[in-house]
C-alpha cells in the first residue's frame, strides 16, 4: 500500500466516523482552550502592568533606601528631607525634579462609611497631584486639590462607587482621619488594574500621610534633552547623600512587575497544572476512542493486511487519524482559549481587577505550544490503539475474535497495575511515618503518581468486581433490563476501567482535597477551642492604626486588651549564627490570650525585662537552652541582648514557631516612630459581660470599615470560609476534567451501540421495548460512572488522610471525612452517567430494527 493510499484511508476512516471523532476533538480543545486561555490571560495582564509601571515612572527616581513596596509596617510611608530635592534639582543633567508623597497604608470610605477601596486586593493610594502624574492621568473634571478640604478621586473608582464632584470622602491614615470633597476626577491613559487612587495637595498630603511638613516620599527627576536616565541616575546619586535608592524608568518599572509577576506565576502554573489534568483525562477518552475504531474495523484491517499492507502502514493509518484529529481539536482550541482569555478578564473586572481588551495579548509562542501540546498528546494517547492495529494478522481479523495475546497482555497489565498500586501504598504508608513534613511531602507526591498511574492500569481488573457490586446494589430491582446493562459493562472490561479512570482522576483531586481541607478546618477549630483563651480577637487590613488600636482600649466590659506587634530583627545565637527573624512583641496578656505549651521555662518570664522565648525547632536546630543570651538587632533601632527565659512548643497552629517579647521591651529599643502597627489585638470580657462587650468593641470601630472584631465562633467562620472559596475555585478549574471525564463516558457509549448495533436489533426483534433499551443504556453509564467515582473517591480519601497526617506535623492533627462531600460527589456521578447516556440511548432507540439485523 503506497503513502498516498494510507493517506486517502486515514482520511475516509476519519470523516466516516467524525461524529464519534468529534467527542474527541472536544477534549482536545478544551484542554488546549485552557493552556492558551491562561497564557493569554497572564500574558494581558503583564502588558497591563507593563504599561501602568512605563507611564508611572518618572526618568529617575529617587527613593529611602528602607522603602518596601509593600509599604510600611509603621502605617507611616518611608521619608526624606526636602532638602534631597532641593540638591537633586541642582545635579547636572536634570530637566525638572519635583517631590512626591504616597502612601498604600490609607482607608477611604464615603459619607455611608462605605470602603472606597478595591476588594480583590488592589491597593488604596493616596498622595499629591504632581505634573509626573501627568504621564498617566488627565484630569476629566473639575481641577486639582488646592487646599486641605479638597480632594480629587480617580475616574474608575468614581464610576464604580457612584462617586461625584462634591461628594465628602473620610481618609483613615495612621496620624488619623480627614474630611475633603470632590473638586476633580483624573481618568487614567493607561489600564488601571484595580486600584483606588487619591489625591490631595501637597501640603496636605505631607501632614496627613507622613505626619511631618517638609517631607517627600520620593523625587521623581526628568532629564533634559540628550541625558540618557542611566546617566542622570548617576548625576544624580553623585548630588545626594546619605540612605537612598536611585532608579531608572526600566529599573524601577522592572521592580515593581517582579513584584507583581511573582502573583501572575502562582496564576499561571496553577492555572496550566488543572489543564494538564484536562490533557490527561482527555489521553483515556482518545484512547478509548481510537481502541474501539481499531476493534470495530478488526475485519477491515485484516482485509488490508490479506492485500498486503504492513504492519507500519496499518499503524500509520491509525496514527495519521489521530494527527488530523490533534489538529483540528488544537486549531479550534487556539482559537477558544483567546475567548476564554476574554471572558476570564471579564470576570475578572466583574470582581473588582479592571482589564482590558485593548490589552489582550496574543504572543506567537501561545499558539505554537497550544498546537503542538494537542497534537502530540493526541498522537501520544492513539500510539498504543495503532501498535494493536498493527499487530492485527489477516486471518485473525477475518475470525473477528480476539487473539491469545490479548489475554497475555491482560495478565501483564494485572501483574504492573498490582505492583504500581502495592508500591504506591507503601511509599503513601512511609509519608506517614516521616518526622518532618518535608521529607513526607515527597513520599507522598510518589505514592500520589504511583497509586494513580496503578489504578489506570489495573482497572480493567478491578471492572469486573466492582461493576458486579454496584449492580447488585442498583440493578438488580430493574430485572432482565438491568442485567443485560451489568452484562455489557463487564463485556469489556479494559474499555469500562479505561472510561471509569477518566472520572477517577478528577473525582480522586476532589476528594483529596475535601478532607485535607476539612481537615484543616477541623484541625484549626479544635486547635482555636485549646490554645486561645481570649474571647475576642481585633483584625484590620494592613495592621490596626493607632486610633483604631486606643477606640478598642477604651471600650467598656473589658478585663483586659492585648497588644500584638510583628517586630523585624536580625539575631544572634551564642554560637555565631545570623537569622533574620520577626518577633513577637506583645502584652504580657498575651500569655493568657493565647495558650502555648512549654517545653522548657515559663512564658511568663519571656515578657520579662530584657528576655524573649525561642521556638522548640529554633533551639533544636541552634542548641539553645533557656538561660541562653541571644544578640537582638531591631530593624531601624538599637540593639540588645536579650536572655531566653522560654522554649515554646512548636506542635501548634496557632504562631508556630513564634519567638515572644514584651511590647515594653520592643519600645525600649525602637523610636517611637519605628514602632510597627497592631498587627491584631485580643480582648477578655469581664465575667458575664461578652455579649456587651462585643457590641461594645464593634461600636467603637464602626468608622473604619477594615477593622473586624470578631468572636471565637466568628472566626472559626472565617477560617472555614476562607479554606472553603479556595476549595470552591479549585473545584471550578477541575470541572473541566471532570467535564472532558463525562465527554469520554459519551463516546463510549456511543461507540459501544454502534458496536452491538445487530445485538440491539435482535434484542429489539424479540420484544425489547425502546424504552426499556434506553433505560439498559442508561442504567450501563451509571454503573461507568460509579465505577469511576467509587475508585476516585476511595483514592483520594486515601490521598487525603496521608496528606493530613503530614500536615499533623505542622499542628494540623484532626483528620475529618467530608462525608455529605464525598457521598454528594458519588450521588452526583450517577446524574452524570445519566446525562451522558442521553444521546446514545434516544441514537439507539431510534435505530431501525430490521437494518439493525442486517449490519455486520
Amino acid at each position: 500500500m503506497s503513502a498516498n493510499t494510507v493517506m486517502k484511508t486515514s482520511l475516509r476512516n476519519f470523516f466516516a466516523h467524525k461524529g464519534r471523532m468529534a467527542l474527541s476533538a472536544v477534549a482536545v480543545l478544551l484542554s488546549v482552550a485552557f493552556v492558551c486561555g491562561t497564557l493569554v490571560f497572564t500574558d494581558t495582564m503583564d502588558t497591563t502592568f507593563d504599561k501602568l509601571f512605563a507611564a508611572t515612572s518618572s526618568d529617575v527616581t529617587v527613593s529611602p533606601k528602607a522603602a518596601k513596596s509593600e509599604g510600611s509596617d509603621t502605617g507611616r510611608p518611608e521619608s526624606m528631607p526636602a532638602s534631597a530635592l532641593t540638591r537633586v534639582q541642582r545635579a547636572d543633567g536634570v530637566k525638572s525634579a519635583e517631590g512626591a508623597v504616597s502612601s498604600m497604608n490609607v482607608t477611604v470610605v464615603n459619607a455611608d462609611n462605605k470602603n472606597m477601596g478595591s476588594e480583590n486586593g488592589a491597593p488604596t493610594i493616596a498622595g499629591n497631584w504632581t505634573h509626573n502624574d501627568l504621564r498617566s492621568m488627565d484630569i476629566t473634571s473639575g481641577h486639582a486639590p488646592r487646599g486641605p478640604t479638597e480632594v480629587m478621586v480617580d475616574a474608575d473608582t468614581a464610576k464604580k462607587h457612584h462617586l461625584k464632584m462634591g461628594d465628602e470622602l473620610r481618609t483613615i491614615a495612621a496620624t488619623g482621619d480627614f474630611r475633603a470633597k470632590i473638586v476633580g476626577i483624573a481618568s487614567f491613559k493607561v489600564t488601571n488594574p484595580g486600584a483606588a487612587v487619591v489625591y490631595f495637595d501637597t501640603p496636605t498630603a505631607q501632614r496627613e500621610l507622613i505626619g511631618r511638613s517638609g517631607r517627600f516620599t520620593q523625587i521623581d527627576v526628568a532629564a533634559a534633552t540628550g541625558v540618557s536616565d542611566s546617566v542622570l541616575k548617576k548625576n544624580v546619586a553623585a548630588s545626594l547623600d546619605g540612605p537612598y535608592k536611585f532608579q531608572t524608568q526600566k529599573e524601577a518599572a522592572d521592580a515593581n512587575r517582579k513584584d507583581v509577576g511573582e502573583f501572575m506565576d502562582v496564576i499561571k502554573y496553577a492555572m496550566l497544572g488543572f489543564a494538564g489534568i484536562a490533557f490527561l483525562v482527555g489521553i483515556f477518552l482518545i484512547i478509548n476512542t481510537f481502541s474501539m475504531l481499531v476493534a470495530q474495523r478488526t475485519r477491515e484491517i485484516g482485509l488490508m493486511r490479506a492485500i498486503g499492507s504492513s504492519r507500519k502502514q496499518v499503524n500509520r493509518s491509525v496514527l495519521v487519524e489521530a494527527l488530523l484529529l490533534g489538529v483540528f481539536g488544537s486549531v479550534i482550541g487556539v482559537g477558544a482559549g483567546v475567548g476564554l482569555a476574554v471572558g476570564l478578564m471579564k470576570m475578572m473586572s466583574a470582581a473588582g481587577m479592571d482589564l482590558s481588551t485593548d490589552d489582550l495579548t496574543v504572543r506567537w509562542t501561545t499558539s505554537v505550544v497550544g498546537l503542538l501540546l494537542g497534537i502530540v498528546v493526541t498522537v501520544f494517547a492513539a500510539y498504543v490503539p495503532a501498535r494493536r492495529a498493527g499487530k492485527v494478522s489477516p486471518m485473525a481479523a477475518l475470525r473477528d475474535a480476539g487473539t491469545p495475546a490479548d489475554v497475555k497482555a491482560g495478565v501483564v497489565r494485572a501483574l504492573i497495575g498490582l505492583v504500581l498500586t502495592g508500591g504506591g501504598g507503601f511509599a503513601l504508608y512511609t509519608a506517614t511515618q516521616a518526622d518532618k513534613a518535608s521529607e513526607g511531602s515527597l513520599w507522598l507526591g510518589v505514592g500520589i503518581v504511583a497509586t494513580l498511574i496503578g489504578f489506570v492500569v489495573v482497572g480493567p481488573l478491578l471492572a469486573g468486581g466492582v461493576v458486579r457490586v454496584i449492580s447488585a446494589v442498583l440493578l438488580r430491582m430493574f430485572g432482565s433490563v438491568g442485567r443485560m446493562a451489568e452484562r455489557n459493562a463487564l463485556r469489556n472490561p479494559r474499555r469500562t476501567g479505561a472510561t471509569g479512570a477518566a472520572l477517577m482522576i478528577g473525582l480522586a483531586l476532589v476528594a483529596c482535597l475535601s478532607v485535607v481541607g476539612s481537615s484543616m478546618v477541623a484541625s484549626a477549630t479544635s486547635q482555636l477551642d485549646r490554645s486561645v483563651g481570649a474571647d475576642f480577637i481585633v483584625e484590620g487590613q494592613n495592621g490596626l492604626k493607632p486610633q483604631a488600636a486606643e477606640a478598642l482600649k477604651k471600650a467598656p466590659y473589658l478585663s483586659h486588651v492585648t497588644e500584638v506587634k510583628y517586630v523585624k530583627t536580625k539575631l544572634t545565637t551564642p554560637g555565631g549564627t545570623k537569622e533574620d527573624e520577626e518577633l513577637v512583641a506583645a502584652t504580657p496578656t498575651y500569655a493568657q490570650d493565647l495558650r502555648r505549651e512549654t517545653t522548657a521555662g515559663e512564658l511568663s518570664a519571656a515578657y520579662g525585662k530584657n528576655a524573649m522565648s525561642v521556638g522548640s525547632e529554633f533551639a533544636e536546630k541552634n542548641h539553645l537552652k533557656v538561660g541562653d543570651t541571644m544578640n537582638v538587632a531591631f530593624e531601624r533601632g538599637r540593639t540588645a541582648d536579650l536572655k531566653i527565659a522560654a522554649i515554646t512548643s512548636d506542635d501548634t497552629t496557632f504562631d508556630k514557631g513564634a519567638m515572644y517579647i514584651n511590647l515594653a521591651t520592643a519600645k525600649q529599643y525602637l523610636p517611637a516612630d519605628r514602632l510597627p502597627l497592631n498587627g491584631m489585638m485580643f480582648a477578655k470580657a469581664d465575667a458575664g459581660k461578652a455579649d456587651q462587650a462585643y457590641k461594645a468593641l464593634k461600636s467603637s470601630v464602626a468608622s473604619d470599615p477594615t477593622v473586624h472584631v470578631k468572636d471565637q465562633t466568628d472566626y472559626k467562620q472565617t477560617l472555614k470560609d476562607q479554606i472553603g472559596q479556595l476549595l470552591n475555585m479549585i473545584y471550578g478549574l477541575l470541572a473541566l476534567a471532570i467535564i472532558v471525564a463525562v465527554l469520554g463516558v459519551v463516546n463510549t457509549l456511543a461507540l459501544s451501540v454502534v458496536e452491538r448495533t445487530r445485538e440491539i436489533g435482535l434484542m429489539r426483534a424479540i420484544g425489547l421495548s425502546r424504552r426499556q433499551l434506553r433505560r439498559m443504556i442508561r442504567l450501563e453509564s451509571v454503573v461507568i460512572a460509579l465505577f469511576g467515582a467509587l475508585l476516585g473517591l476511595g483514592l483520594g480519601m486515601g490521598w487525603g488522610a496521608t496528606a493530613q497526617k503530614l500536615l499533623t506535623l505542622e499542628g494540623l492533627d484532626v483528620l475529618e471525612i467530608p462525608w455529605p462531600t464525598i457521598i454528594g460527589v458519588f450521588v452526583g456521578s450517577a446524574f452524570v452517567g445519566l446525562f451522558a447516556a442521553l444521546i446514545p440511548a434516544f441514537r439507539a432507540g431510534r435505530m431501525n430494527v430490521l437494518n439493525a439485523i442486517a449490519t455486520e
